[in-house]
């Protein structure tokens, strides 16, 4: 069982950020002078206020000193949060198998109360089983990834379920489209393992699955796979993650984010309810022994 949840250096460093932002605006500093107070320039400070990169103690008292923060608890409270945020998380270990740009997800996962997600292509990470995350780590490996590196990848995507386990739990919603959850990924055996481990998910209270049927008409998200990130500290505002093949967007304005919000509560009013997924998946299962016994006719 995972311990109880708290934010990790991702969100820390964000949380850290938007404060100083706000202190700078209350004291009427520009961006420009703020870079220039730290030795850097206004795009660092903007970095710095989008929790993009870590913080050094010593720009952090001087940003302090030039926004008048002169209680000595505050100060106190702010850089201790700027050297919890320069710690790893604990994915860190796994940075061998993980792109850098893969890092700030883990964090926001890590830290997230909910995460309402889109799929396309695959089950959900959080709720695939070892032997479907391991066809997929090699269906999508590099041509030198090794064996020991797809089983650190496997191990890395178990850690990272833990959060379903922890207290208190992390709500996950997915959306996914049928045809992911008809490709055998692994072989017809595993589909069907993981199909059995959707149902047993879904009896979990913070685990909600819609399946998107192949016979739709069509709906409204016309684009890729996403998930939007909701967290529990007042600080940290809702993201938007999307997932390119060597790259990925943090979407955090408030536009960008209610335009996916709103995209996911189209599509969760206007296909199957929850309560019929639980039969869909046993409707696909059987159409997968079906398939499989065809083929082993001769």
């Amino acid at each position: 069982m995972a311990g109880r949840s708290e934010p990790g250096p991702t969100a820390l460093r964000i949380m850290l950020g938007a404060h100083l932002r706000r202190l700078r605006e209350r004291a009427g500093v520009s961006r420009a002078d703020a870079g220039w107070a730290i030795r850097g320039s206004e795009s660092k400070i903007s970095r710095l206020e989008l929790g993009r990169v870590g913080f050094k103690q010593r720009d952090v008292l001087d940003l302090l000193t030039l926004y008048d923060v002169r209680d000595d608890a505050e100060r106190e409270r702010l850089l201790q949060l700027a050297r919890d945020a320069n710690n790893p998380g604990w994915w860190h270990q796994y940075g061998d198998v993980t792109p850098d740009w893969f890092d700030a997800y883990l964090g926001l996962e890590a830290a997230a109360s909910l995460i309402r997600t889109y799929e396309v292509q695959f089950v959900p990470g959080l709720l695939q089983i070892p032997e479907y995350t391991r066809a997929v780590a090699r269906l999508t490996a590099t041509a030198d990834r090794t064996e020991d590196e797809i089983d650190q990848f496997v191990a890395l995507r178990r850690t990272r379920q833990e959060a379903l386990d922890r207290e208190p739990p992390l709500k996950l919603w997915a959306i996914v489209e049928e045809s992911a959850l008809q490709r055998p990924i692994g072989g017809p055996e595993v589909l069907r393992a993981q199909l059995t481990a959707l149902l047993e998910a879904i009896e979990r209270p913070n685990i909600t699955l819609q399946i998107i049927p192949t016979a739709s008409t069509g709906h409204a998200a016309s684009g890729g796979a996403f998930s939007v990130l909701r967290f529990p500290e007042a600080d940290l505002p809702d993201v938007v993650y999307l997932e390119h093949l060597t790259s990925a967007l943090y979407l955090d304005k408030r536009d960008d984010v209610d335009s996916y919000t709103k995209l996911l509560d189209t599509l969760a009013s206007t296909i199957p309810p929850p309560q019929d997924t639980a039969e869909h998946l046993k409707a696909l299962r059987r159409q997968l022994s079906r398939r499989s016994r065809r083929s082993a006719e001769p």
